[in-house]
């Protein structure tokens, strides 16, 4: 395989087919380009799309830089110099020749990676769960370490979006334990503790009860990412414990958090609450 091949292939496994995602043909005029956009617009804008916001955001990104490109003729022009390369002269598709590969795990673990790039979120959790159900399969078996900490980075905005969070938080924690093995992310993985507290402590209330709620409070108080982050997390605890009843528990946890930070935020209800029934609750016994 020479350099000037591997090359091609790098190039059109990331470049972005601008008239696909406009729904026209190469040959289109630009008040045909301005009347596709305006029609894309409408159906994939995040005020009127029924889609998850952040997917209809993505989206939207996507089509408005199809747009500046294709509406410039200079832009446009450069473009086509390398779409005519790609896409006419070789004919060829990365997507539809990694899929042809059914039975080369390498080929669909970039097929995930590539479609989860290129916002085909759906096709890549299906294929990957699919995977997953019928083998042995393994992301950090067939990509690099780098693709996989992307891949298993965006497969857990895929499951987030699609509203499971049990599977996200589990690829955010596989994500942030490879981390300490050996630095990838760096700087970037507050992000992936940001993403897993919100997951935890936002997005899951109300959807699960309050035991799996405190499993996983204390998977993230094992962590001990700061005394900050922990003093929320005991806090966290403490309102569970309170939905639940236990305003005994609920008592020992806030001090806990208190402890690690004084100035922990939003503590002063709760208190008030925890420490009202237990007094109750001690006038009572």
């Amino acid at each position: 395989m020479t350099i000037r091949y591997i090359l091609f292939i790098i190039v059109i496994k990331y470049m972005r087919n601008y008239y696909e995602i406009l729904n026209i043909n190469p040959k289109s005029s630009i008040q045909e380009i301005k009347r596709s956009f305006r029609k894309k617009a409408k159906e994939i804008h995040p005020d009127l799309s029924k889609e998850d916001q952040r997917k209809s955001e993505e989206q939207m990104k996507l089509l408005l830089k199809a747009y500046k490109i294709l509406t410039n003729p200079d832009r446009r022009e450069q473009y086509d110099k390398l779409y005519r390369r790609v896409y006419s002269r070789y004919s060829f598709s990365y997507r539809e020749y990694l899929k042809k590969k059914k039975d080369d795990f390498y080929s669909q673990a970039k097929l995930i990676f590539y479609d989860l790039l290129n916002l085909r979120k759906d096709d890549a959790i299906s294929l990957y769960e699919n995977l997953c159900r019928e083998t042995d399969f393994k992301l950090e078996k067939y990509l690099s370490r780098a693709d996989f900490m992307d891949c298993t980075f965006l497969l857990a905005e895929g499951y987030t979006e699609r509203g499971d969070y049990q599977k996200a938080y589990s690829y955010y924690k596989k994500i942030y334990l490879y981390e300490l093995e050996k630095p990838y992310f760096h700087h970037f993985i507050d992000e992936i503790i940001d993403r897993m507290r919100d997951l935890v402590c936002f997005k899951m209330v109300g959807v699960f009860n309050g035991e799996t709620l405190l499993a996983y409070l204390d998977d993230l108080i094992r962590f001990n990412f700061s005394n900050k982050d922990t003093a929320f997390f005991y806090k966290k605890v403490a309102e569970v414990y309170s939905s639940l009843g236990n305003n005994n528990q609920a008592l020992i946890y806030l001090e806990k958090g208190l402890n690690l930070n004084r100035k922990l935020s939003g503590v002063k209800k709760l208190k008030e609450k925890i420490s009202y029934h237990t007094l109750v609750n001690l006038q009572n016994t």
